[in-house]
C-alpha cells in the first residue's frame, strides 16, 4: 500500500490565532498541552467559571491573555479560530456567536445533544458558509495515529470492501461518578463512545446504515453513586450487509489496558489498538502481515491534528475533514443508539448515508 501518510499533525505554513473558550479538565489536560507541544498560537482563553483560569498562564506560558468575557474574546482581531471546549449545554449558542463574529470554529463533540438541535445547526452552517467561515467538530480520534493510518488504508482499498468493524473497550473507564458527565442520560452511548462511532463511520464510508441496536446496563459491583451504566454495546447494520459493533464491557481490570479493533474486508484484515500505551496497527493481506510505525499518541497529538486540519482547510479554501456537516451523520447514529437503549434495546430503523468528507460517496 502506497498512500499511507505519516500520522502526525500537519499545520499550514501560516498558522491562525486560536482562542480557547472553556478551561475545564479536557481543555487543560488535552487542548492546551497539544497546542503547546505543536506551537499553536493560543491568543487567549476564557471560561464562564473564572476560577478555572486562575494561574493558567503559569501552567501554560504560551497563553497570551485571559479574557474578561465572551464579547472581549470575540472582538479580538488576533483571534481567527475559536476552540469551544465547553459542555453541551448552550454550545450551539456559542457556535452561533463565534460564526457571527466572523471566527472559524472547532466545537467540542458531540456536536448536538438532541435531534431538535440538528436543524438549528444546519441553519448555523448555512450562515457560516455565507460569512466564509468554517465550522468543524473536535472529533480528535480521527487523528489518533493508529486510527489515522487505518483510515488511510481503508480509503485506498487495502482490505477491499469492508464487511465488518469491531471495537472492544478493554481498559478502565475514566472517572465518571460525581462528574457532570454522570448526569447525562446514556452517557457512554451519547458522549464517551462518540469517537468510536465516528471513526467507524469513516471506515464504512459509502455505505448506508439501516438499523441501530444499543443496550446499556449497570454491572455487578458498580458503586451506587455511579448513576450511569458502565456497560454499553452498539451494533450498526448497513443496507448491503456490512456491520459494526462497539462494546464497552465495563470498568475493566487489566494489567495491559487497550482498545483493540478489527476491520475485516473482502481482501484482508486490519488489526490495531489505541490508548493505554497499546497503539499498534497491522495489515494482513495476501499471506503477508505489514506493521506500520506510529508516531505520537491520541492524547494529546490527536487534538493538535483536529486543529491542524481546520487550519489547512481554511488555508486551502475547502471544507475540513471534520466539517460539522459531515459529522452530523455521526450525531444521527449516536442519537438513534440512545433511543434504542432507552427503549430497552429495541432496534431502530434509520437511513444514514455515510459519505466521504466533502459529501463524496
Amino acid at each position: 500500500m502506497t498512500g499511507v501518510p505519516a500520522p502526525v499533525p500537519a499545520f499550514p505554513h501560516a498558522r491562525l490565532g486560536v482562542a480557547v473558550l472553556g478551561c475545564g479538565s479536557i481543555a487543560q489536560s488535552a487542548h492546551l498541552p497539544a497546542y503547546t507541544r505543536h506551537g499553536v498560537d493560543v491568543v487567549g482563553v476564557w471560561s464562564r467559571d473564572a476560577t478555572r483560569t486562575e494561574g493558567i498562564r503559569d501552567r501554560f506560558p504560551a497563553v497570551r491573555r485571559v479574557y474578561r468575557g465572551l464579547d472581549e474574546l470575540l472582538a479580538d482581531p488576533d483571534v481567527d479560530v475559536v476552540d469551544i471546549a465547553t459542555g453541551p449545554v448552550g454550545r450551539l449558542d456559542l457556535v452561533a456567536a463565534a460564526v457571527r463574529a466572523g471566527k472559524h470554529v472547532l466545537a467540542q463533540k458531540p456536536v448536538v445533544a438532541d435531534a431538535e438541535e440538528i436543524p438549528v445547526l444546519e441553519g448555523l452552517l448555512a450562515e457560516a458558509a455565507e460569512r466564509g467561515v468554517r465550522v468543524a467538530v473536535n472529533q480528535n480520534g480521527r487523528w489518533a495515529p493508529a486510527w489515522r493510518v487505518t483510515t488511510a488504508l481503508v480509503r485506498e482499498g487495502a482490505v477491499g470492501e469492508v464487511v465488518g468493524v469491531t471495537h472492544l473497550h478493554d481498559k478502565p473507564l475514566p472517572p465518571i461518578a460525581g462528574t457532570p458527565f454522570d448526569r447525562v442520560p446514556h452517557m457512554l452511548l451519547t458522549d464517551y463512545l462518540v469517537h468510536w462511532v465516528d471513526i467507524t463511520r469513516c471506515w464504512l464510508e459509502g455505505r448506508v446504515v439501516a438499523v441501530i441496536t444499543a443496550q446499556d446496563s449497570r454491572l455487578p459491583g458498580q458503586p451506587a453513586d455511579a448513576a450511569n451504566p458502565w456497560h454499553a454495546t452498539m451494533t450498526l447494520a448497513c443496507e448491503d450487509g456490512a456491520s459494526a459493533v462497539v462494546r464497552v464491557v465495563g470498568d475493566v481490570r487489566t494489567r495491559r489496558p487497550a482498545c483493540p479493533y478489527w476491520v475485516h474486508g473482502t481482501d484482508g484484515t486490519i488489526r490495531g489498538s489505541v490508548l493505554g500505551g497499546s497503539d499498534a496497527v497491522a495489515l494482513e493481506r495476501d499471506g503477508t502481515t505489514t506493521a506500520y510505525a506510529l508516531e505520537g499518541e491520541w492524547f494529546v497529538d490527536g487534538f493538535a491534528g483536529a486543529m491542524a486540519e481546520l487550519m489547512r482547510a481554511v488555508d486551502e479554501g475547502r471544507a475540513p475533514e471534520h466539517d460539522a456537516a459531515h459529522v452530523l451523520a455521526t450525531a444521527r447514529l449516536v442519537l438513534a443508539a440512545r433511543d434504542s437503549a432507552a427503549a430497552g434495546g429495541v432496534p431502530q430503523a434509520v437511513r444514514v448515508p455515510l459519505t466521504r468528507p466533502g459529501g463524496r460517496a
